[in-house]
């Protein structure tokens, strides 16, 4: 114990005495570790929400313009006569409108220089699980196409397919950007240390004459290095829920589907974050020491 309280407290003061070398590595791999963050939070997200519209069992029926009240009352007629339905909702071109505007906020402004409202009225449906989803859902859609006045038939499980490989090209770029923040953090790590090893070059000279080992003379380093990343990484997730905070939104709707409700990273993600700011930074100061002592060597 008395060891270990040595180390700390020459690490504590190896990053006091070279506070700003320390204070450009910790913002620089702060940035870093946010970017990733950054990442993980809009996977997450996009992928709860899919997840979710994609187990809503929701089915849009869109309709052609021009129907008579009558032509649409034939077809909400025929949809709740569907054993599967729970419930139908009509949606009207106007009603389509407002909904959409109340989706932008602030960016509604945008849909006032419309001559004409493009959108169509729909019947927006909730479906019973009754089966295979899929089968089921491929059913009530065919069923629904072939009615007259019907323009188009959408279930949210369409769009998952569409948006799949979308999500899939997230993840591939969140791999990459983070293994090359990985990368970068790394070599900062280790330059920072090997600076701050450099600063103490005649005390660690005077420390091997007097007996000591290469691990006693090490490991105030490798602790340095490990505070410098978990400490980043714990700044980066406070910035990272702090703006979570002032960005997050109660849910909304957007023609009775589930937009989106922001949620912070799940604690696994968390951990992870730490725990690979912890081992880059640990791997850094080992890299640092490693050439240190292999040049004193020669």
């Amino acid at each position: 114990m008395r060891r270990i309280s040595y180390f700390v407290r020459q690490a504590i003061i190896n990053i006091r005495n070279n506070r700003l070398v320390h204070f450009i590595g910790l913002s620089t791999m702060v940035i870093s570790i946010l970017i990733l963050g950054a990442f993980a939070l809009l996977y997450v997200n996009v992928y709860g929400w899919l997840q979710n519209w994609g187990g809503s069992m929701r089915v849009s029926v869109y309709l052609r313009d021009g129907l008579s009240k009558g032509e649409v009352a034939q077809i909400e007629d025929f949809i709740k006569q569907q054993l599967e339905i729970e419930s139908c909702r009509y949606v009207s071109k106007a009603m389509a409108l407002e909904d959409l505007k109340q989706a932008l906020g602030p960016q509604s402004k945008l849909l006032s220089a419309l001559s004409t409202n493009p959108l169509p009225a729909s019947f927006e449906l909730e479906v019973k699980g009754l089966g295979d989803p899929q089968k089921q859902l491929t059913r009530l859609q065919e069923k629904l196409e072939k009615l007259p006045g019907v323009e188009e038939v959408q279930y949210s499980q369409v769009w998952i397919e569409r948006f799949k490989g979308l999500l899939d090209l997230v993840k591939i770029i969140g791999l990459v950007v983070g293994g090359l923040l990985a990368m970068g953090a790394l070599f900062i790590v280790t330059n920072t240390i090997k600076l701050t090893i450099y600063s103490r070059k005649e005390e660690i000279e005077i420390l091997k004459l007097v007996g000591a080992t290469d691990w006693f003379v090490k490991m105030p380093f490798l602790i340095e290095g490990m505070i410098q990343g978990v400490f980043s990484a714990a700044v980066a997730l406070v910035i990272l829920f702090g703006g979570y905070i002032l960005f997050s939104v109660k849910k909304t709707t957007f023609l009775s589907l589930a937009v989106l409700k922001i949620q912070f990273i799940p604690f696994p993600y968390v951990v992870a974050i730490l725990g690979l700011s912890l081992v880059v930074g640990v791997l850094g100061s080992l890299i640092a020491v490693g050439r240190f002592f292999e040049v004193a060597k020669d």
